[in-house]
């Protein structure tokens, strides 16, 4: 942006950071002064391509390069009388040749080639079509006017939750220079204890600001995880089944089959010193019910399981 500048007095940001540039139709580039200088007689033409200008179709240049404003320009321009949709055509192929032909004019344009007969072209089309053209424009018109709506709604509706912000910001401050007022006076005034007085009035603050911020409170479990209503017994467990209600639980020991030699039992795992050569169990793992003996016993089982194995009689 610093090579930019001015193609009449030869300024550049780089000696004039608060330069803006504007463009017209012709796509050359004026700075500010000199468009109102250019305009003091009410009209003027491009000084580098005698276009006749217009005070009131200079804008400021968005981008850097201006035959991409101009383009930019030619285009809106355009679009606004060439605004057939897909479903105006009865097939695809007579869209497509449309968006080339309106790809077409802007090119020409753009670039200064058969600028007359592009814009004889323009005005016949705009003759054939002008009934579609203007209830396009009216369709155009709404849907743009229905967006706008919605979006001043969602503005409002964002100003309205930054004043409510605001409101709640400077009551909060309010409330609390009232509360650093009134502690002072009670430390001043009250002859308790002044450490007491402090956590009292920090305990009330606290409880105010939950109460502003409406923090609700943590709702009271009933039930376990799996649905299950906690009991209604004086120490909170479930009652106790009957035996009316069907046979009790009993565990029943896994019984692993092996096809070597069985494998240890829970007395020959200490007899025969298998467990000195296990880590014991941390406090950590012993309150969740782990136990080395069972990893000892869980290894030996596995190392047992594929002792004299026999594909025959696993086959039959």
């Amino acid at each position: 942006m610093e090579d930019q500048a001015c193609p009449r007095c030869k300024t550049t940001k780089y000696r004039n950071p608060s330069l803006k540039l504007m463009v017209n139709v012709c796509g050359h580039t004026l700075c500010e002064s000199c468009v109102d200088l250019l305009f003091l007689k009410g009209s003027g033409s491009c000084p580098e391509c005698d276009t006749p200008l217009r005070r009131v179709n200079f804008r400021v240049q968005m981008f850097e390069d201006s035959m991409v404003e101009k383009e930019v320009d030619i285009r809106k321009r355009i679009l606004r009388d060439y605004n057939k949709k897909e479903e105006d055509f009865a097939t695809l192929r007579e869209y497509n040749d449309y968006l080339e032909e309106i790809e077409t004019i802007v090119y020409n344009l753009s670039n200064n080639i058969d600028v007359l007969e592009t814009n004889k072209k323009i005005e016949q089309y705009k003759r054939e079509n002008k009934d579609q053209i203007n209830k396009n424009r009216m369709k155009i018109g709404r849907t743009e006017s229905e967006l706008q709506d919605l979006l001043m709604m969602e503005k409002q509706r964002e100003e309205e939750r930054k004043l409510q912000l605001a409101r709640e910001e400077i009551e909060v401050k309010k409330r609390k220079i009232r509360d650093k007022e009134a502690l002072i006076d009670e430390l001043m005034f009250s002859e308790g204890d002044a450490r007491n007085i402090v956590e009292t009035f920090a305990t009330s603050m606290q409880s105010s600001i939950e109460k502003s911020n409406k923090i609700a409170p943590t709702p009271k479990v009933t039930q376990f995880s799996t649905g299950i209503q906690f009991g209604k017994g004086s120490q909170g467990f479930l009652p106790i089944p009957k035996l009316d209600d069907g046979p009790l639980f009993s565990y029943v020991p896994i019984e692993q089959k092996t096809e070597g030699p069985p494998a240890p039992s829970w007395q020959q795992v200490f007899s025969h010193g298998y467990i000195n050569h296990v880590r014991s169990e941390t406090k950590i793992e012993q309150a969740g019910g782990f136990k080395a003996t069972i990893a000892c016993l869980r290894a030996l089982q596995e190392a047992m399981a594929g002792l004299y194995h026999n594909p025959s009689q696993r086959s039959n």
